[in-house]
């Protein structure tokens, strides 16, 4: 019986911004073909491995390939990063998902990113440069050498401000700050696009509110499934209960419960926990095999 290869999911390019931060850019022609702004993929790294949601941080559709932009920050994402490297593959990546980003018709808006929020921003501001909107990017980071893709949206956007926490580039402060700036300079802004860890994009919601701009962000509640059938990325929104995976993920940011959000993001805390501990003892173990195998081989020569 012939049994059919699995796909090659295979890495082409690595680049790490920071300790924590890496980029991998994989070969997928279809996908790369049919990607839009604003939408994820769910990745396996092994056949019995953890299915995460990622977002699409970029795709060349000429060279077939999308761009992921990680956080190592739990088990399987730090396991990635060790063992994601140029010429390896991935076991499983499925996509793209979620609904689109809307490039509306507005004529200014600003586009946010914060942290690893900074990657999928960027490919919803140059959709707007290409619908012909006049661009205002906003970043932040903790310090100047985190900051990555300077280059890349510059080349998109008419105005760029990066905000960093200790005013090591850039404006000191939070991409609040950068917002202010913003509206201080156009009193016609149509739209803010905010990306980034939760409690950075309830703060843009907040800092527009008063202001009535509108505020569209990109929510990440816990995903399994992707479909919508595991029911574990709910979210409120208004007096409704979407789930992000096939209602978003972008929506109102001043209908979002991100209190809700941001206790159910806490929910499973202790069981990451204790999965990165059984990892990294996993791995400790491994490594002193390796080590007495290799002292034994020594003594044996």
């Amino acid at each position: 019986m012939k049994v059919s290869k699995m796909p090659d999911f295979e890495i082409v390019t690595r680049e790490d911004f920071s300790d924590v931060t890496y980029l991998l850019e994989v070969r997928h022609p279809l996908m790369a073909k049919a990607a839009k702004p604003g939408q994820f993929v769910i990745v396996m790294l092994h056949e019995n491995g953890e299915r995460i949601p990622l977002t699409i941080a970029d795709f060349d559709r000429e060279k077939g390939t999308i761009t992921l932009v990680i956080q190592a920050v739990g088990k399987t994402t730090r396991q990635m990063q060790q063992e994601c490297q140029v010429g390896t593959s991935l076991y499983a990546l499925v996509g793209p998902m979620g609904i689109p980003s809307p490039v509306s018709h507005a004529k200014k808006v600003v586009c946010v990113g914060g942290g690893l929020g900074v990657a999928p921003i960027y490919p919803q501001a140059r959709a707007f440069k290409e619908a012909g909107a006049y661009v205002i990017g906003v970043v932040g980071f903790r310090n100047k050498d985190l900051v990555f893709w300077d280059k890349k949206f510059r080349a998109v956007c008419d105005e760029f401000i990066i905000c960093t926490d200790d005013g090591s580039a850039g404006i000191k402060g939070l991409v609040t700050a950068g917002i202010a700036q913003a509206v201080e300079k156009h009193a016609d802004i149509d739209e803010v696009i905010a990306i980034g860890p939760p409690i950075m994009m309830k703060g843009c919601a907040e800092a527009t509110r008063p202001l009535k701009i509108k505020t569209m962000v990109s929510l990440n509640p816990v995903m399994v499934d992707g479909t919508g059938m595991c029911g574990g990325c709910r979210v409120k929104i208004g007096d409704q209960v979407k789930f992000a995976c096939v209602d978003g993920p972008d929506f109102d940011g001043h209908l979002v419960d991100f209190d809700d959000l941001l206790m159910r993001l806490r929910r499973y805390t202790k069981e990451e926990r204790m999965a990165l501990d059984h990892w990294e003892h996993e791995k400790g173990c491994r490594l002193q095999k390796k080590i007495s195998s290799a002292v034994k081989e020594s003594a044996r020569k």
